[in-house]
C-alpha cells in the first residue's frame, strides 16, 4: 500500500509540473511574437577642404515604426550644449543650400517620439539618434510613433560622438542611409524570463528527484547492513526444540508471554541473554520492534553489540527482518507456532503490555506464567 501511495504521489507531482510547463509555454506563445528588425547601411562622407573621405558600414538599426527607404543628406546636430532635442524650441543650423538634412540627436531626456517630432517640425528628413555614453557602439531597435516618410536610425555612442566632434570642428559631413538586412528577434524579455523560470524549475525538479533517489539508496544500504548485523546477533542466541519430558511442558507448564500460548512438544524457543525464553516466531519480531526482553526489559540488542534506534523506521526493519529470518526457517520450524494469526498475536501482545505490566524484578518465566495462568 505504501508503495502504491508513493507511486501515486510521484505521478501527481509529475502531472502537476507538466501542467505548469504547458501553461507557461502557451503564455509565452502569446507574449513572444516575433518582430523584424532592419539594419541600416550608412555611407558617411567627410569633406575636408578639397578632399572627401567616406566610410561605409552596417552601423545602425532602424526604429520599429521607421520608414524603410533610402535617404541622403547633411548631418545636422541641435544648436547649444544640450543635444537631446527635447525642448520644442530646439533649433538646427542646417545649411541653406541643402534641401535634405538629417538631425543628429543624443538619446535621453525624453521619449524617442518627442525627439523625432521636434526634428520633423524643423524640417528634417530623417533622425539619427546615438546611444547613451558608456554603451560603446551598442544599438537596439527603438519604439516610437510612426512619422510618414521619416527614417529613424539608432547608432552607437562612439560613432555619434565622433560625428558630433567633427561637425563642431567645422567638418561638413553627409550621409547616405540604405536599408540593410532583416533580422527576426524571438527572444524578447518575456521569453527570456520564461526560459529562466523554466530552467530553474526543471533544475530543481531534477535535483529533488536525484536527492530522493540518493537518500533512498543510502537508507536501503543502511537497512541491509543493519539486517545483516541483526541476523548475526540472532545467530548468537540459543535455540531449543522442546521435547516430551522437558520442564517447560510439564503439568505446571509455562506459556509464552508474547502470544499466551502454552509450550508444546516440538515448539522452537529462543533463549535470550537474560535467560528468558519465548517462541522463536514470537520473540524475533518483538526484539526487532522493541529491542528488549518483554519480561525483564533487558536491552537484548545492546547486549549483543547492536546499536540501533528501533523507534526510527521499526516498521521497515520488521519487513526486512521478516523476509530474512522467516526465509531461513526449516519446514518443521515453519509449521510450529503458526496456529495463531498475526492479528491475534498482536492483540495479545497489546494485552500483555497494557493490562499486565511485568515487573523488572521478575527474572524467571515461571513466575509470569503462574500469575497469568494459575495451575488447576
Amino acid at each position: 500500500m505504501k508503495l502504491l501511495k508513493t507511486g501515486t504521489r510521484r505521478n501527481n507531482t509529475t502531472s502537476s509540473w507538466l501542467v505548469k510547463f504547458s501553461f507557461f509555454w502557451l503564455l509565452s506563445q502569446n507574449c513572444c511574437r516575433a518582430s523584424a528588425v532592419w539594419t541600416a547601411y550608412m555611407n558617411i562622407s567627410f569633406h575636408v577642404g578639397n578632399r572627401m573621405l567616406s566610410e561605409l558600414g552596417e552601423t545602425g538599426v532602424f526604429g520599429r515604426s521607421s520608414t524603410l527607404k533610402r535617404v541622403a543628406g547633411v548631418i545636422v546636430p541641435p544648436e547649444g550644449k544640450t543635444q537631446n532635442a527635447c525642448n520644442p524650441s530646439t533649433s538646427f543650423s542646417r545649411p541653406k543650400n541643402s534641401e535634405t538634412w538629417l538631425a543628429l540627436i543624443e538619446r535621453g531626456g525624453c521619449t524617442f517620439t518627442q525627439k523625432i517630432k521636434v526634428a520633423v517640425e524643423k524640417g528634417a528628413s530623417g533622425v539619427i539618434i546615438y546611444n547613451f555614453p558608456g554603451t560603446g557602439n551598442q544599438v537596439f531597435p527603438m519604439s516610437h510613433q510612426a512619422f510618414e516618410d521619416i527614417i529613424v536610425v539608432m547608432i552607437g555612442n562612439l560613432k555619434g560622438m565622433e560625428i558630433l566632434h567633427l561637425i563642431q570642428k567645422g567638418v561638413y559631413i553627409t550621409v547616405m542611409v540604405e536599408v540593410g538586412r532583416k533580422h527576426i528577434i524571438w527572444l524578447n524579455h518575456y521569453f527570456v524570463s520564461f526560459v529562466i523560470v523554466t530552467t530553474a524549475t526543471l533544475a530543481y525538479f531534477i535535483f529533488y528527484h536525484i536527492r530522493r533517489l540518493w537518500v533512498a539508496r543510502i537508507q536501503n544500504r543502511r537497512w541491509q547492513r543493519l539486517t545483516t548485523d541483526l541476523k548475526k546477533a540472532f545467530s548468537q542466541l540459543q535455540l531449543r526444540v522442546l521435547k516430551e519430558g522437558d520442564e517447560e511442558i510439564s503439568a505446571n507448564r509455562d506459556s509464552c508471554v508474547v502470544c499466551f500460548e502454552l509450550y508444546k512438544p516440538n515448539d522452537t524457543v529462543r533463549v535470550l541473554t537474560c535467560k528468558h525464553f519465548f517462541h522463536k516466531n514470537c520473540i524475533d519480531p518483538w526484539i526487532v520492534a522493541h529491542g528488549t526482553c518483554p519480561m525483564c526489559k533487558c536491552d537484548i540488542l545492546k547486549a549483543l553489540g547492536i546499536q540501533v534506534d528501533v523507534e526510527d523506521g521499526a516498521e521497515s526493519l520488521q519487513v526486512l527482518m521478516s523476509n530474512e529470518l522467516l526465509g531461513t526457517l526449516t519446514p518443521s520450524e515453519e509449521g510450529t507456532n503458526n496456529e495463531l494469526s498475526p492479528a491475534r498475536r498482536s492483540d495479545k501482545m497489546t494485552h500483555v503490555e497494557e493490562e499486565h505490566p511485568v515487573s523488572q524484578n521478575d527474572s524467571q518465566p515461571n513466575s509470569v506464567a503462574e500469575d497469568d495462568h494459575p495451575s488447576p
